[in-house]
């Protein structure tokens, strides 16, 4: 009976303790688990696809996370996405206004980042700066797609 027992308690331990660790799992790979703190400045992006870009989605340089997307929104105007970036304050007056930013996909989940790559200016990013040089997310099914027209067009000139 105690040895029964005993082992129940060790299971229910074993059990809570996987609790926990597929909470912290899940907490990084969802991108809560960091602090949401407001220090830092705005850099907008404007891109013409961000696939599936999220709030929160890292912003690297490098390799290294210098800041997060901090708001995504639509321009009626120029049918364009504008991501506002919230790079980090040890990174002001570190990063090149021309620099490009580009949408990379990291992992086997596709979670989507901003990667930024550092221009030759001078001057630098300040608050309320626009990235002018960007470069869109690649879209899977449209590279799909422009690969079998490909295909088709050689099939129909062989005849």
């Amino acid at each position: 009976m105690m040895h029964n027992r005993t082992t129940e308690i060790l299971v229910g331990a074993f059990m809570a303790v996987g609790f926990v660790a597929l909470f912290f799992l899940s907490m990084q790979v969802s991108n809560l688990s960091s602090s949401a703190s407001g220090e830092g400045y705005l850099v907008d992006a404007r891109f013409d696809n961000i696939g599936s870009l999220k709030v929160r989605a890292p912003v690297t340089m490098a390799g290294v996370r210098v800041g997060r997307v901090s708001e995504i929104s639509f321009d009626a105007k120029t049918f364009e996405a504008v991501v506002k970036l919230r790079i980090e304050d040890r990174y002001r007056d570190a990063i090149p206004d021309d620099t490009f930013a580009k949408i990379f996909t990291a992992g086997l989940l596709g979670e989507q980042y901003v990667g930024l790559d550092a221009g030759g200016s001078a001057t630098y990013l300040a608050d309320g700066s626009q990235i002018s040089l960007t470069q869109s997310a690649l879209v899977l099914e449209e590279i799909i797609g422009q690969f079998l027209f490909s295909k088709a067009e050689e099939g129909a000139g062989i005849e």
